[in-house]
């Protein structure tokens, strides 16, 4: 028995109790935002059958109370995502959305009847290794004793300049590249949803702060800067709902769930570190080991990613084409197949 309780000691040994708290909360998160993935899709497979789908601008989805429970899982998952921002940092925090990516491809392969093939499974493999390396690894919460200081961070030059250019990049990809390429090339979608996500993170986690606090005893709803990241949240977060229903409507969930989770832990790891400094209470080691665990994670994205077609069958192509033009013109993405014979017919 004490040998056992050396070994518990020592596993979490250099992890703060705030950490500890935060990684039960982000795992409980990843929970719900996984199994919310799938009922979000059935939902908005259901309306797009008697209305306008999603991805082509409908919102009859608004009217189909599968997609809310879905979308109440979401925001309870995400209410737990809130919560571990408040006592631990996001380079801790946000890769543990990599449980979320395999319970949503296991579901889906499952629910959806969504392939899920052998590399697949190691990729989520990858990606447990990978968010355990994180964890261990993750510096500690820095000390914050007021909404004040957080927003001393958020308006340092290299932060500042990080959020012009990421404004920058969102409304060139809003109203340039979405109307044109968002129906067939998924980046967009997710590149919108990633880098809005990487300021809705900045700004959870410094309104979590000012929670924390106010709830210890601090009040910090009296001073503005807190009211001002309550707002950065909220138009993020249905910025970030809108853009990500549509490449839910429009893509396969197993191809979005891995992509939308690499981007958007790269940008809000790359915010926090500007913003917060996280490396700066580390050593090199911590460091370089933190970053073989996020390319392990990304490695099992890509697994997840590159083998989403593969089958252990003998499914030919001219099956599966075939399959694609039954479902109304519709491919298995949702992305509208090109009839190339009737284009060439005058």
């Amino acid at each position: 028995m004490a040998a056992e309780e050396v070994a518990t000691s020592g596993l979490y040994k250099g992890m703060s109790s705030d950490n500890i708290k935060g990684l039960v909360l982000a795992l409980s998160s990843s929970f719900f935002i996984g199994g919310s993935f799938i009922v979000k899709k059935k939902g908005l497979k259901k309306a797009g059958a008697s209305g306008v789908r999603a991805g082509a601008g409908g919102y009859s989805y608004l009217y189909e109370p599968l997609w809310w429970t879905g979308m109440i899982a979401m925001i309870v998952g995400e209410i737990a995502n809130f919560a571990a921002y408040a006592f631990a940092p996001a380079i801790l925090v946000t890769p543990l959305g990599a449980l979320s990516i395999i319970i949503s491809a296991v579901l889906a392969h499952i629910i959806l009847r969504e392939r899920l093939h052998i590399f697949g499974i190691l990729g989520c493999a990858l990606c447990v290794v990978g968010s355990t390396t994180i964890v261990l690894h993750a510096p500690q919460e820095r000390e914050i004793e007021s909404v004040k200081e957080v927003w001393d961070l958020a308006t340092e030059p290299a932060f500042v300049c990080y959020a012009i250019l990421v404004i920058a990049i969102v409304l060139i990809l809003i109203f340039h590249y979405v109307p044109q390429y968002g129906q067939t090339h998924i980046w967009f979608y997710i590149g919108v949803c990633s880098l809005v996500g990487s300021l809705s993170v900045m700004s959870v986690k410094a309104l979590g702060i000012a929670l924390k606090l106010t709830l210890s005893g601090m009040n910090q709803l009296i001073y503005p800067q807190t009211w001002t990241f309550a707002m950065v949240v909220l138009v993020c977060v249905l910025t970030q709902m809108n853009y990500l229903n549509k490449a839910l409507d429009t893509f396969n969930t197993a191809v979005v769930s891995p992509i939308y989770y690499v981007m958007f832990t790269s940008f809000t790891i790359l915010a926090s570190v500007i913003m917060f400094k996280d490396w700066d209470r580390q050593n090199p080691t911590q460091i370089v080991t933190e970053m073989c665990g996020f390319v392990t994670i990304l490695s099992g994205t890509f697994l997840l990613h590159k083998t989403k077609d593969m089958v252990d069958g003998s499914l030919s192509m001219a099956t599966r084409l075939s399959k694609h033009d039954n479902e109304d013109g519709f491919g298995e993405e949702g992305i509208p197949l090109r009839r190339q014979e009737s284009s060439r017919t005058p």
